[in-house]
């Protein structure tokens, strides 16, 4: 099971160079991958969540890219409707070739209403959508040159070069923890990939229903691969009262442990807390975390 960090890519502290010293401190802890989050209109929905400025995420894993060279770079979770499929398909391929195939792409729906409008989205349809550019990326990058007809978008003998390095395309994880998620897994993506579940969700409730979507489509059951909360405490938290990932270091060694023995083949750790923590100039403090936490997480 592969271990990866979200990168908080918003928020006063993340400046270039904190950003850096990020993608270094992930590197030289021996985790396997990295992660940044996405939007594109920083309205003011976005912004009570994730304090700006706001980078923007492939702009930034191109960076990474660049002052990395082992970890997996990725996106946790890339807003599909927000951008037109024909770029972010070229971005993507563009930044699997730049990396050495080392892109995982985590994909998702959205929730910003106020960024849906600034950018001219109906939220309403924002699943069938992301369902019909998720066709057009996968088209795309399965030839060089490409035609695609559908509801919300056209085109015809794209030249679509370069593809992704890695065949036959970058990891496609889909984020969410709803059932319409778990449906458009199955569908589209190599791996499930749900967000700060309670302790417990999973096993008990998340990967059955998952089983049972893709029994009813017929088709395998995707890989899992979480994001969980890395918050650590001094006291014993009830599995009632918390998040995976979240109470005493030995209560999340034992969530690692229980994630690996349900098959996960990733498991991405957040630092991220809350818009008042993101506000705070605490990077460094979170950075320590992160390293302290390589040594508590290892295996024995």
């Amino acid at each position: 099971m592969k271990v990866g960090v979200t990168v908080p890519n918003f928020g006063p502290a993340a400046t270039a160079d904190s950003l850096r010293a990020w993608a270094a401190v992930v590197e030289d802890a021996g985790f396997d991958f990295l992660m940044v989050g996405d939007h594109v209109a920083a309205t003011p929905d976005v912004t009570a969540a994730y304090p700006g400025p706001f980078w923007e995420p492939l702009t930034l894993l191109g960076y990474l890219a660049g002052v990395t060279r082992r970890v997996e770079l990725g996106t946790t979770v890339l807003v599909v409707p927000h951008r037109d499929p024909l770029l972010t398909a070229r971005s993507l391929a563009g930044l699997d070739q730049l990396s050495d195939g080392r892109l995982v792409v985590g994909v998702g729906v959205g929730w910003a209403r106020e960024e849906f409008a600034a950018l001219g989205v109906d939220p309403a349809r924002r699943g069938e959508i992301t369902d019909e550019y998720l066709r057009a990326l996968l088209a795309l990058w399965a030839d060089d040159v490409v035609s695609f007809t559908g509801r919300h978008v056209a085109f015809r003998d794209v030249d679509t070069r370069p593809r992704p390095r890695r065949r036959p395309h970058p990891p496609l994880w889909v984020g969410g923890n709803g059932a319409a998620a778990r449906r458009r897994a199955v569908r589209f993506g190599d791996a499930w990939h749900p967000l700060r579940a309670p302790a417990g969700w999973l096993r008990a409730t998340g990967l059955p229903a998952l089983r049972a979507a893709a029994d009813e489509a017929g088709r395998p059951v995707p890989a899992l691969a979480p994001r969980v909360v890395l918050h650590p405490t001094t006291e014993r938290r009830t599995d009632d009262d918390r998040l995976t990932g979240e109470g005493r270091p030995d209560q999340i060694r034992a969530d690692l442990d229980e994630l690996r023995e349900l098959g996960a083949t990733h498991v991405l750790l957040d630092t991220h807390r809350d818009a008042a923590s993101a506000a705070r100039d605490d990077h460094a403090d979170q950075r320590a975390l992160v390293e302290d936490a390589a040594r508590w997480l290892s295996p024995s």
